[in-house]
């Protein structure tokens, strides 16, 4: 959950510095600028769509784990199979079974970095969402309250802010009760969903290399 949470800080931090390009203590027009700060951790752990996204990525990341799992399973119970019937095997059936061995570890490695290229897929299309759906929000919420500027609380080289400054609760008001609420799922769409949904535990490592006997 924390490196998910990152990211997309990050992104929002991205997007909030792009789109903010005033300097100074006052602006414009000579006015004093009113400052606020957001603290888009708790934006991300306590919105209903960051958490829906969180979910998604997760279902989708424990579906690869599960498989990785027994993919090295397999390749255990193989590698066993050599340590102790290696010895009194015939040769062409050690051959073949060490071959066997070797195809399956070069698939579960295969199959290890595809997991890791979907799973990172998956997690960059969420950002991107929540990028496009929470930074209008903080648009809104900046203009209808007369901010001039707008930061991240945490990941902005700031230091100390009051609490009154902090337009977190605002935020997530609008956003929880405008375009965060989540219709309730489909049959199909959460089986859909099941299979194109966090980032949390890589894929289970490759195995030690068998020594052939």
């Amino acid at each position: 959950m924390k490196r998910f949470v990152l990211a997309v800080a990050a992104v929002l931090v991205a997007a909030a510095a792009g789109a903010q390009g005033t300097t100074g203590a006052v602006t414009p027009g000579g006015a004093a600028m009113k400052i606020g700060v957001i603290n888009v951790e708790r934006l991300v752990q306590e919105s209903a769509l960051g958490k829906e996204a969180f979910n998604r990525v997760k279902r989708l990341n424990d579906q690869k784990k599960d498989e990785g799992e027994k993919l090295q399973k397999e390749l255990r119970d193989m590698e066993q199979k050599l340590a102790d019937q290696g010895a009194a095997l015939a040769e062409d059936k050690r051959d073949a079974l060490q071959k066997s061995y070797q195809e399956k570890a070069i698939a579960f490695k295969r199959f290890q970095d595809d997991a890791t290229r979907e799973l990172e897929t998956a997690q960059k299309k969420e950002l991107s969402d929540l990028e496009r759906r929470v930074f209008p929000v903080i648009n809104q919420v900046g203009k209808e309250k007369g901010y001039t500027l707008i930061f991240n609380k945490f990941q902005s080289g700031l230091v100390y802010a009051e609490d009154a400054v902090d337009i977190t609760d605002d935020v997530l008001k609008v956003f929880n009760t405008t375009v965060a609420v989540p219709a309730a799922a489909k049959p199909a769409d959460a089986s859909a969903a099941a299979r194109t949904g966090t980032a949390g535990a890589k894929p289970a490592p490759a195995p030690a290399p068998t020594k052939k006997p």
